[in-house]
């Protein structure tokens, strides 16, 4: 894994820290909202947070997480993604690294899209949809412009990356 957008499909209710998103999610919750960055140690060693990137401050990834619904296991999980605010919510991009397949969390959000998201120290119900057209193509490009290697990412990928907006909805 090579950032956040790229985790599985992990089954997360309360985090006890044994599994990477597990880590991430309680220093998420730790920190509101910031996951610090690798050491070149952690990194080598497989923690698989990048190297510090363009686009990002110094006190670390700022993240949101992500409550949804397995699409086919109907569990509940917790991504945590790098986001994108917008108007009423939040973009989030399904690089999964570079993969050619779209992250498992896209597929999620598709199959259901009400969603809880985790934003610093607040819980907001939200409803996913796929951004297309303009709309996509305009978040796409600030969110390169703000972090380039998304853009190898799409190359290496094949595949047009999935941009979804998650919108805040009332209770």
């Amino acid at each position: 894994m090579s950032d956040p957008s790229t985790t599985s499909e992990n089954d997360v209710t309360e985090p006890d820290g044994s599994t990477w998103n597990e880590r991430i999610i309680a220093e998420f919750r730790a920190n509101a909202g910031y996951v610090s960055w690798s050491s070149e140690a952690e990194f080598a060693a497989g923690r698989p947070v990048p190297p510090r990137m363009p686009g990002f401050d110094e006190r670390g990834m700022r993240l949101i997480l992500v409550h949804n619904i397995g699409a086919r296991s109907g569990r509940k999980r917790i991504n945590p993604l790098f986001f994108q605010p917008v108007d009423n919510g939040w973009a989030v991009f399904g690089t999964h690294g570079g993969s050619p397949r779209d992250p498992a969390w896209v597929r999620n959000l598709m199959a259901h899209p009400r969603v809880t998201v985790e934003v610093g120290t607040r819980t907001v119900p939200a409803m996913a949809r796929l951004a297309q057209g303009e709309e996509r193509e305009q978040l796409w490009a600030k969110e390169v412009a703000l972090v380039p290697k998304f853009a190898e990412f799409e190359a290496a990928a094949g595949r047009q990356i999935p941009v979804v907006v998650l919108e805040r909805v009332d209770g």
